[in-house]
């Protein structure tokens, strides 16, 4: 075992694997010229355990993270329908979500509140925060086998997502890359999303998801929702009852119901939140990192932190089931 592996330390449930440590042959060994070697190796941690984490490797820019993230033989996809504010920064490589550094973000799969998503996804620590900052991940099959029966059972039939765009979340013309509502109405459409155009111009969605999934691959079953991170449960007590104050609960910025439409308990998601804590594994960013995920088979959130904080992220490979609902 060599120095790089002998100083990891996670946090993690009993018996995960995640995520699986790979080492270069010799310390700054850049990580395009490893891929050859260590694609197979990879792609059969991936499919398996879900995760890996490339540690010690030369990664000297963005654009060689990109290279790496491409060499996998998907075109890299850029981030629509988004519900969080990031930047582009070139050739589908963006930043994480830039949400303020003392406000964790729950773990999820990566927009597992829509019908469409990638499978694949990189996260590359360009600069580690001082304090704080993880991505922690969880495995979404053990998820699921620790959800209680219960809450699988109604949730099973799918959660409906509804969203209000404009002045307290992110505007609809940054979620849909356009200012056209033709456009909208037409990736709606498509999507299987309804829309309604307010009579103060703004839009409101909803979208009937998946809350349960199976994996296309190994045909495993997997927790697969946001439900809990768009659930007003997840505002600050205060936030939410500002927000329903002013606006109604209806036009909060955005919330998850039954497949009904019925509301969710607030006491739902504290057991959901608590399976979720109880599968979390968690470790420190190392500036170079890069952590390939089959985000279909591992869910990942972002702790809190100070100082400076750069961590990149790259999607591939796009899956769904718009035939479903």
């Amino acid at each position: 075992m060599n120095e790089l592996q002998t100083c990891f330390e996670r946090r993690a449930p009993e018996g995960s694997e995640l995520p699986i440590l790979i080492t270069p042959a010799e310390a700054g060994e850049p990580l395009l010229d490893a891929f050859p070697r260590l694609r197979a190796q990879i792609e059969r941690h991936l499919a398996t355990v879900g995760g890996v984490l490339l540690r010690g490797f030369g990664v000297p820019s963005l654009e060689a993270f990109r290279e790496f993230a491409a060499a996998f033989g998907h075109p890299l996809l850029n981030y629509e329908f988004g519900s969080t504010p990031r930047t582009a920064v070139g050739g589908g490589v963006y930043t994480s979500t830039e949400y303020p550094a003392h406000q964790p973000i729950p773990l999820h799969n990566e927009q597992a509140y829509t019908r469409e998503w990638p499978m694949k996804l990189w996260l590359h620590c360009v600069t580690a925060a001082s304090e704080g900052g993880e991505t922690p991940i969880a495995d979404s099959r053990a998820v699921y086998r620790r959800m209680p029966a219960a809450i699988r059972e109604r949730f099973a039939p799918g959660i409906l997502y509804v969203r209000n765009y404009g002045d307290f979340d992110v505007p609809w013309q940054k979620v849909f890359n356009t200012e056209s509502r033709a456009e909208v109405e037409a990736f709606c459409r498509r999507a299987g999303i309804r829309w309604e155009w307010k009579p103060d111009g703004e839009l409101r969605t909803s979208q009937l998801c998946q809350a349960i999934e199976v994996h296309p691959v190994s045909g495993e079953t997997l927790w697969f929702n946001q439900a809990h991170l768009f659930h007003v449960s997840n505002l600050q007590p205060e936030v939410r009852e500002s927000l329903e104050e002013l606006l109604g609960i209806e036009n909060v910025p955005r919330n998850t119901y039954f497949a009904d439409g019925s509301p969710i308990p607030d006491a739902i998601f504290d057991e959901v939140r608590a399976v979720l804590d109880a599968e979390t594994v968690s470790f420190r960013w190392q500036e170079g990192d890069v952590l390939m995920l089959d985000n279909m088979l591992a869910a990942h959130a972002r702790a809190p932190f100070k100082g400076a904080r750069k961590v990149v992220v790259a999607m591939a490979e796009p899956h769904g089931n718009l035939d479903r609902f």
